[in-house]
């Protein structure tokens, strides 16, 4: 999966078309990654994970299922106009890799991959959340970041506080320590805080602010564990069932008993 390097330094994925390279593609580049970002002059582009048809650019305020990340948006997306098909924009823009990324300062290089890896489910590094789609993932260890938790940056603007909010370090025990002040929960994963404030954000929930559904007011449904789904199922015919038995004994007795008082007024008419 090489391609391009891209430096986030001062730059985000959020922000149109994909930041260009610094420098030249390698000849080994991949004709599917080179074709990635085609675009037409109206704004159309043609990508790799949909390429039947072009997606052009839209901005609608309702919720929908980007089919490359799996993950919920809002807002901004690149929209097949003929079937449907819809990826957020970062998404649809994602550049081949991150050189540099300022969430995982340890390794240089961060590869694009369109589906998660191996047998075992990862999990995003910055917002804890599983890793279903598009992820970037580090080429010498098991980091793995969701294309729109890439387009974050440390320092972040979120209209959900007044003052920048910084992403606090990894290490620092934060996350399951304090109450985050949108989503009232405690969970795993990284932290934006300010400290003045004693103010405190799940990367989670800044991730919202980005992809949309928090400017547009969209609550996404909670996705519940396939497994419990069934179980639900399962549970709920049997209710069904054991229901339409006792239904079955009630109409039974009801209509013995309705007989029998029949049949005791029945002798004492005699």
């Amino acid at each position: 999966m090489s391609g391009r390097c891209v430096s986030m330094k001062g730059r985000n994925l959020g922000g149109g078309k994909p930041p260009l390279s610094e420098d030249a593609d390698p000849p080994e580049t991949s004709q599917r990654q080179q074709q990635q970002h085609a675009e037409a002059e109206d704004g159309e582009i043609v990508h790799f994970s949909h390429p039947e048809h072009r997606l052009a650019p839209f901005d609608f305020p309702y919720l929908f299922m980007c089919m490359g990340c799996k993950e919920y948006g809002a807002g901004k997306r690149f929209m097949c106009q003929i079937c449907g098909f819809q990826l957020h924009d970062f998404c649809a823009l994602a550049p081949p890799s991150l050189h540099d990324h300022p969430f995982h300062p340890r390794h240089q290089h961060l590869l694009f991959f369109d589906k998660p890896g191996g047998f075992l489910r990862c999990k995003c590094d910055v917002c804890g959340k599983a890793v279903k789609g598009f992820s970037y993932r580090c080429a010498c260890c098991s980091f793995d970041v969701h294309p729109c938790c890439a387009a974050m940056t440390r320092r972040m603007e979120l209209p959900a506080h007044a003052h920048p909010l910084l992403l606090a370090p990894a290490d620092s025990g934060v996350a399951t320590s304090f109450v985050c002040q949108v989503c009232r929960r405690r969970r795993s994963g990284r932290v934006y805080q300010c400290m003045p404030c004693g103010y405190y954000l799940h990367a989670k929930c800044a991730k919202d602010m980005v992809n949309g559904l928090y400017e547009h007011g969209v609550v996404p449904p909670e996705r519940s564990n396939p497994l419990l789904a069934v179980a639900k199922v399962t549970i709920n015919a049997l209710f069904g069932v054991i229901g339409g038995l006792i239904e079955g004994i009630g109409e039974g007795i009801g209509e013995a008993f309705v007989e029998n008082i029949g049949r005791s007024r029945g002798r004492s008419f005699r």
